[in-house]
């Protein structure tokens, strides 16, 4: 495949909501993750994705079928190898989101899985190693700002993304936005007015 060519090589609508606690379970499986990561570049098989991840065909091809049940995975072709269609797994939605919201005490959803954490376990060799990005900001501003701010960051989420895949590294890149019990400074008093000064009487203005 060209480093120019789109990615993936499949059609792809732009999201995908999840909205049952089944496919919270389903994404929530770190292989599943990295099945959904890898068809981000490109269709791929069973034996494509089993070699990918080091595992074998029969526990990937359990996991993809997992996944094409909660939605997240389809056939998008099919190729005729040995008198037997090889099927080639894509996406459903270029981004993941979550429509299923926990509520306190319930025990029925599932928790989302918490890509800040992964990151930060993924992240330690790069750390020891000195050649890990990373900052860390808190900045207090309405949640109306927040939810903008968001919507850019998706934006060059999507971007990062579709860059052309060459090289031998993979890169990860992770963000978050969240709410912070971090100290707040109070509010600055106001600033004391100059007294002001009276006017001077230009009759006794020394010469």
């Amino acid at each position: 495949m060209s480093i120019n060519s789109p990615l993936p090589d499949y059609e792809l609508p732009d999201t995908v909501e999840l909205t049952t606690p089944a496919q919270l379970r389903a994404i929530a499986d770190p292989l599943r993750s990295s099945l959904l990561d890898l068809v981000l570049e490109r269709a791929a098989s069973v034996s494509e994705l089993a070699t990918a991840v080091g595992r074998p065909k029969s526990t990937v091809a359990h996991h993809v079928g997992v996944l094409v049940d909660a939605g997240m995975l389809r056939v998008v072709r099919t190729r005729r190898v040995r008198a037997i269609d090889e099927r080639y797994y894509g996406r459903t939605g270029r981004t993941i989101t979550i429509g299923v919201v926990r509520r306190p005490g319930d025990t029925t959803t599932p928790v989302c899985v918490n890509g800040l954490s992964v990151a930060a376990a993924e992240s330690v060799p790069a750390h020891e190693d000195d050649t890990l990005y990373s900052t860390l900001r808190h900045v207090r501003i309405p949640r109306e700002s927040a939810s903008q701010f968001w919507r850019r960051v998706e934006a060059l989420v999507r971007e990062f993304t579709a860059l052309p895949r060459s090289g031998d590294t993979v890169y990860g890149f992770a963000v978050g936005l969240y709410p912070t019990d971090q100290p707040v400074l109070p509010e600055a008093e106001p600033e004391a007015q100059p007294e002001a000064q009276p006017a001077q009487d230009p009759s006794t203005d020394p010469a």
